[in-house]
């Protein structure tokens, strides 16, 4: 495949290295509900929009040889990198692919798990991607999912006019790709009516200060994406400039802190027979 799907946030070298960056700050949660889903060795599991793969690697090492992990995203650019890196860690055991999440076409009851971070608020219809989930997890297969539930809940102290100006103008640019900055709410009864029953319903939130690790989240964020929003025209270069120096102020002031957007946690089992 020659050409690359544009993401919402793009698929630039800047963007590989931001989500390399954002998988090692956000990876203990991932872990974690990988444990409590009981994705282990010798399962096939599904990563849905792996972007260039560094979940999907993680994946591949806890399922270890006699599992399976199967990769998809719409960007060949990322696949491209995930074969390479697969290829350089020996990890034969990982089917990686070009495709829409919305359009999934697995043989039923062929996976024992599938798991997604912030790729639903992103796809215009959610309730489409879970179908396919639902219809190629086993019975007693587990639905994994970390989502955000209101982006808009993002909160900075002290609070700056410039950093609201900038959530908003983000939330715009995701809902004009056909994303949903609140899809989380909608989730649980979407899976339901699937016949997936959440088991696990959790809030996700973490609180950063600067030069604090998760502080390096937005900052590389805002780094990179609103640049990016400048050249689409959502944000002024003035804009631009007065977030930027409003977020340095930030960081260099002990009494800031950085609440992350509310998310959702979910875990949600096929029903048997």
């Amino acid at each position: 495949m020659s050409t690359t799907k544009e993401y919402a946030l793009g698929t630039n070298d800047a963007e590989l290295v931001r989500l390399g960056v954002q998988h090692k700050l956000w990876s203990a949660s991932a872990f974690a509900i990988w444990e409590r889903a009981g994705i282990a060795a010798g399962k096939t599991v599904l990563d849905i929009g792996c972007g260039p793969g560094y979940t999907s690697m993680d994946l591949a090492g806890l399922v270890t040889s006699s599992g399976k992990v199967i990769a998809v995203d719409e960007s060949a650019r990322y696949i491209d990198y995930l074969k390479l890196q697969a290829r350089t860690l020996g990890f034969s055991h990982v089917d990686a692919f070009v495709g829409d999440v919305q359009k999934l076409e697995l043989p039923a009851a062929s996976i024992d798990a599938a798991y997604q971070r912030w790729v639903l608020c992103f796809v215009r219809s959610p309730e489409a991607v879970i179908e396919k989930v639902a219809h190629a997890l086993k019975p007693g297969g587990v639905f994994a999912l970390q989502e955000y539930m209101n982006y808009e809940g993002i909160l900075l102290a002290p609070e700056g006019k410039a950093f609201r100006r900038f959530v908003t103008v983000v939330v715009e640019a995701w809902r004009r790709h056909g994303g949903d900055a609140e899809v989380g709410l909608r989730l649980p009864t979407l899976l339901a009516k699937h016949g997936l029953t959440p088991t696990e319903i959790r809030p996700l939130h973490r609180v950063a200060r600067p030069h604090s690790q998760l502080w390096t989240w937005p900052t590389i964020f805002i780094r990179t994406y609103a640049p990016k929003l400048v050249e689409e025209g959502a944000l002024t270069l003035a804009e631009q400039k007065a977030l930027e120096r409003e977020w340095k102020e930030r960081s260099n002031d002990p009494t800031s802190f950085f609440c992350s957007p509310p998310m959702v946690e979910i875990i949600a089992v096929k029903k048997a027979g």
